[in-house]
């Protein structure tokens, strides 16, 4: 792949030299315009690297890709309602990804179940940045051989070849183009995915020096567990860190960005989490992660879908009537259900098209309640299958 690239760019710059003028031929022209082509083809190439997981790259405008823009510098973010995508970068793992895959996820020495219990979306992440989605959640470990960072969901492989690295270059180029907007990624390493996989010195390290790299350092608020607010963050990444540092040196610890939440604090599938995020200055997060609901056996698609929804709606209202200057974080999704029938993401999101879910999903069901809170501030609120239905994000954007 190197090899074409590097002869790409030659045939390029030869062609770009044999058809210019003579003024433009001088040696600093020649080497300036060469090294701006460099570097274009570069992050080209980088692009493509990112878009199994970030999708091919497009420039585009709307009104839903500059929306931050009406609001002005001095609101903090905690103040904001603000969309979000669930397992963001399972938007691609369909059965012929997986198909793909098999050979490379095989080796792990895990069992891979069908595309449906891991799959949470069905848009790139380019798309939902256009759509106005400002909150992805990620999740991260090394490849089968220990030596890169990329994504998966449990033991599902989502790409190969498209790095974290390559991944938040696409965010970085996206925000260059559209300077009004405030991005924020939740970065967590995901636990199991092979047999082989541990959470130690050498995962840490490697996401560590990604994430201190010059240019992300350049592209990530510098902030350390606080949220400022929109003028600060516009045209950046605010980090919510949800992965530890404990196999590094504490001075590793102590010179990463971004808000911390400690696993071990993160209560598992609790419908009222309650973390202290920063304590020199009491500043408390309030989560919703009920993503197993729990229902008897064969309660069926409608009762789960309710049982999630109760709780989605349950901590809205709790984000609308108290603590404005807190962080709220609502999931609005839930994992695969092996309820007879089964009960996939999809199902829970957007109903699965019988009378056995009639009002549809917990999707379809957050519309009109969120109708109904207009003015009100309701904080992060994470989906799985965003778009369905289409006016879902735009109803949580124009509160």
């Amino acid at each position: 792949m190197l090899f074409n690239y590097l002869a790409v760019l030659i045939v390029s710059t030869q062609a770009f030299l044999s058809s210019a003028s003579p003024t433009a031929l001088s040696p600093r022209n020649v080497e300036s315009t060469t090294s701006n082509q460099l570097t274009q083809f570069a992050l080209q190439k980088v692009l493509q690297d990112a878009s199994p997981i970030f999708g091919p790259y497009k420039k585009t405008t709307s009104k839903t890709s500059a929306w931050m823009k009406s609001y002005p510098d001095t609101t903090p973010l905690t103040h904001m309602n603000l969309p979000g995508t669930h397992d963001t970068q399972t938007w691609n793992y369909s059965l012929s990804t997986q198909q793909f895959l098999s050979g490379i996820t095989s080796l792990g020495g895990q069992p891979v179940l069908p595309p449906s219990v891991f799959r949470c979306q069905e848009e790139p992440i380019i798309s939902m940045l256009d759509a106005g989605i400002r909150v992805f959640d990620l999740r991260f470990a090394f490849d089968i051989t220990n030596s890169s960072l990329v994504f998966w969901h449990s033991q599902a492989l989502q790409s190969q070849s498209a790095t974290v690295e390559d991944v938040l270059f696409g965010f970085y180029r996206w925000l260059d183009e559209h300077p009004s907007e405030a991005v924020l990624i939740s970065l967590n390493y995901e636990s199991a995915t092979t047999r082989y996989a541990r959470n130690g010195e050498a995962v840490q390290r490697a996401i560590f020096e990604v994430l201190m790299s010059e240019v992300a350092k350049r592209y990530f608020v510098q902030r350390r567990n606080e949220l400022g607010t929109l003028g600060e963050a516009r045209g950046k990444i605010t980090l919510l860190r949800r992965f530890g540092l404990d196999a590094l040196p504490a001075e590793d610890e102590e010179a990463m960005y971004g808000v911390y939440f400690p696993a071990e604090q993160w209560k598992d599938n609790s419908p009222d989490i309650e973390l202290v995020y920063n304590e020199a200055r009491n500043l408390t997060a309030y989560i919703e992660d009920f993503y197993e609901t729990g229902a008897p056996f064969g309660s069926g698609a409608g009762v789960n879908i309710q049982w999630k929804y109760n709780a989605t709606m349950a901590h809205l209202v709790k984000a609308a009537s108290s603590e404005s200057d807190s962080l709220f974080w609502t999931f609005a999704s839930a994992e695969f259900n092996a309820d007879v029938p089964s009960v996939s993401p999809r199902i829970m999101a957007t109903g699965n098209g019988t009378e056995s879910t009639p009002l549809g999903g917990v999707n379809q069901r957050l519309v009109p309640f969120l109708k109904g809170m207009k003015g009100k501030r309701l904080g992060i609120v994470m989906f799985d299958f965003f778009g369905t239905p289409g006016n879902l994000v735009e109803t949580l954007m124009g509160l």
